[in-house]
């Protein structure tokens, strides 16, 4: 197993891009890249912690390449926002790519520069491409947030209108 780490904006959204992904052995959303000592999300509201929303993917390679990984991080968020995403602002939700090894950091280069080449966004990319640092997992209550939530719905009868 591998682990990527990736910060597209909010935590709950980007868990659910790779969550379901065949080879993803499993996910927990996260902070990292700042300096303040076990964060909690409050001391990421401020701002002050220096640390992004991320969420850290346990993957079978065998199964699934980072460089998959890479695409499905570059189609779900707009990577060309600097600090921002969805709504949300700031530095914790900035487009980051936390890279584990060499070879994910050159992948990741690459990625980007064959990005650019192509001309995919308007806009130049703003995506960080840092090291990997220490990993501070988010409190229960975020770990797939969205799935719980759907999950709870599902439960109290609720159904979807979409088609």
């Amino acid at each position: 197993m591998q682990k990527a780490t990736l910060g597209a904006g909010c935590f709950w959204i980007v868990e659910e891009a790779f969550r379901s992904l065949r080879g993803v052995e499993s996910t927990q959303v996260g902070y990292m890249g700042g300096h303040t000592k076990n964060p909690t999300y409050y001391d990421l509201l401020t701002g002050a912690s220096g640390h992004a929303e991320v969420v850290e993917i346990t993957y079978d390679p065998f199964k699934i390449s980072y460089e998959k990984l890479l695409e499905v991080f570059w189609k779900c968020h707009d990577p060309t926002s600097l600090n921002r995403q969805d709504g949300y602002s700031g530095t914790q939700y900035r487009s980051v790519i936390f890279f584990h090894s060499p070879d994910q950091e050159e992948k990741a280069l690459k990625s980007l520069k064959d990005l650019e080449e192509q001309g995919s966004y308007k806009d130049p990319i703003v995506t960080e491409i840092i090291p990997a640092s220490r990993f501070w997992k988010a409190e229960e209550h975020h770990q797939k947030f969205l799935a719980k939530r759907a999950l709870y719905l599902k439960t109290l009868g609720y159904k979807s209108r979409a088609r």
